[in-house]
């Protein structure tokens, strides 16, 4: 990973790791998320790896769209098509407003890497209460293409010309 610049405005982020099979000395992409967001300069608000079970996945996340420490989550795993994998049906439960151009721009992406096998992914994002949700595919590549394509330069404050951290303070506007 290329040295980043850090940011001016920190972001604190947790991230959610779903898994049947991973434990926490071997979740190898929520280390690579969690790598490279503290490299950015944003700070690490919390973590958990739950169960690909969505009303466990659902619960973790309303305890942190309730939780003023946390303005951004990240999840990995869970966004195949398989009967196991429900974080996407989970964030959009608890999402009030989704964001179809994260996964549509996600897929575009990892297409030049890995071709139409992209097809399988679901990455998804919304907003939820004023707190942003990307669920990422559990892969390591797809984490680092997720992060490194989208989420770096759209949790920058400083990106031009528009990013996520601009719109934090009006999200929950009516």
């Amino acid at each position: 990973m290329p040295e980043a610049a850090k940011v001016s405005r920190p972001v604190r982020i947790a991230v959610l790791t779903v898994s049947d099979t991973r434990g926490a000395a071997d979740d190898r992409s929520g280390d690579t998320l969690v790598d490279r967001l503290t490299a950015a300069g944003h700070i690490l608000a919390d973590r958990s790896i739950v169960k690909d079970d969505a009303e466990v996945i659902v619960a973790r996340l309303h305890a942190w769209i309730d939780d003023p420490a946390v303005e951004v989550v990240v999840t990995t795993g869970g966004t195949g098509v398989t009967g196991r994998d429900v974080t996407p049906e989970a964030v959009e439960r608890v999402c009030d407003k989704l964001i179809p151009g994260f996964g549509e721009l996600f897929r575009w992406q990892s297409y030049a890497k890995i071709g139409t096998s992209t097809i399988q992914s679901r990455a998804c994002a919304g907003v939820a209460r004023g707190t942003y949700i990307f669920a990422l595919p559990g892969s390591t590549g797809a984490v680092k293409d997720g992060w490194d394509g989208i989420l770096a330069s759209q949790l920058d404050i400083d990106h031009k010309p528009c990013n996520f951290v601009e719109l934090m303070p009006r999200l929950e506007e009516r």
